[in-house]
């Protein structure tokens, strides 16, 4: 297997997550956005949505999208687990996981590509020229807010967010968590279960994948 990886993009960074909470070790492609290699034929043939990351397998299959490659990994190695143990704990991971998707990561995405001037024609991420929408960067900074604080009153209840394990589901809230940050939409004051949580989930080793 090998990973096609964009090292500063948040999604190859929650697979990267995964695979270092799992252990594994799997070989990585840096592939060069700035120069738009995700353009390319040959990236095309590996994923026409032009899209980071790709988990290319020994038999040439290739699998995209964060959840399918996490999902993909889980099956074939199921120690530890990050989806779930049961059927209601892989319902309550995946609950909490896609919510943060949704308010977390699609959220800060909005802010990041509508606001920033390198990024004039690319507001979504493809292989389709999107220009930007300034006021779709204002609305996710309110919408930000609003994902801290349901993030709060969640880990106001328990220790992680799908439970009292760490799971995909905090991946995901994390890297939103940081993406937030980088663009000084900060956890606010008041937000002590998200600060706990973050501190934690901050020192794990796979926060440096």
């Amino acid at each position: 297997m090998k990973l096609y990886d964009y090292r500063p993009a948040p999604n190859p960074r929650r697979v990267r997550i995964f695979i270092a909470e799992k252990g594994m070790t799997i070989p990585t492609v840096q592939v060069d956005f700035p120069n738009k290699e995700q353009h390319s034929d040959a990236y095309r043939k590996l994923n026409p949505w032009c899209t980071a990351p790709v988990l290319g397998l020994d038999d040439g299959t290739c699998i995209s999208e964060c959840m399918a490659i996490c999902r993909y990994l889980e099956n074939i190695q199921p120690d530890p687990p990050l989806m779930g143990v049961d059927a209601k704990d892989k319902g309550l991971v995946s609950m909490w996981e896609h919510r943060f998707e949704f308010d977390g990561m699609t959220t800060v995405r909005d802010a990041h590509r509508n606001s920033l001037p390198e990024l004039k024609s690319r507001a979504l991420a493809g292989f389709a020229e999107v220009p930007k929408i300034p006021a779709l960067a204002e609305r996710a900074r309110g919408q930000v807010e609003r994902m801290f604080q349901a993030l709060n009153t969640r880990l106001g209840e328990t220790e992680f967010l799908a439970g009292e394990r760490y799971t995909v589901a905090d991946i995901t809230a994390q890297v939103a968590t940081d993406g937030a940050i980088a663009l000084d939409m900060g956890i606010p004051a008041g937000a002590d279960h998200v600060k706990r949580w973050h501190e934690a989930v901050s020192q794990r080793p796979s926060a440096k994948a």
